[in-house]
């Protein structure tokens, strides 16, 4: 009968795999996903939302921060209303949340986690972007694609599959890293870089 080593660290119980994404030749993006750390399952839930939110207001930093809904806009909107969270509308199919703050961002994410929704940060966030916000209603987040060289980051979020695809010309893992450690810090989240 094998023994359990006593001697092994506890690892956190969360944790932040982040690392570079191929999506061809002129795409550059950075590929982060939120696990547990011993099952390596999806984080879900509350504590998954209030992570998402410390890393993403760590990841704009002191700039702009949109959210751009795209399907299920009514009940966005209905959500908005009634947790009093500024938003406007944008196009035919999109709804814009401007500078959440981490505690509506926990919220959002904990409400449309089963969601796909998007995120852009930057000074380009500070005005509004009718090209893009109309192709945001036309063919969802692959608007990003062609706009997001524009912005410090776009990001394709999916809460449910704890994943998110950060699309940036100047934020390489490392970078990102640097700017998540100390934001994720009091959750006891381990960030690595799978090889």
């Amino acid at each position: 009968m094998l023994e359990a080593d006593t001697n092994a660290p506890d690892l956190p119980p969360y944790s932040l795999d982040v690392q570079a994404l191929e999506l061809g030749a002129n795409t550059k993006a950075v590929e982060l996903e939120l696990l547990e750390t011993e099952s390596r399952e999806p984080l879900r839930g509350s504590v998954a939302a209030q992570i998402w939110a410390a890393a993403f207001s760590a990841l704009a930093a002191k700039e702009m921060l949109l959210l751009d809904f795209f399907s299920h806009v009514e009940r966005v909107r209905e959500f908005c209303n009634t947790h009093a969270i500024a938003y406007r509308e944008a196009g035919p199919r999109c709804l814009v949340v401007p500078q959440p703050s981490t505690e509506q961002l926990g919220e959002l994410f904990a409400r449309f986690e089963a969601e796909t929704f998007g995120m852009r940060a930057g000074p380009a966030a500070q005005n509004a972007d009718p090209a893009l916000e109309n192709e945001l209603s036309l063919r969802g987040l692959d608007a990003y694609q062609t706009a997001y060289t524009r912005y410090t980051f776009c990001a394709v979020v999916e809460p449910e599959d704890a994943w998110v695809t950060l699309l940036s010309e100047g934020l390489w893992p490392s970078e990102v890293i640097r700017r998540l450690r100390p934001a994720l810090q009091p959750f006891d989240v381990y960030i690595a870089r799978p090889q």
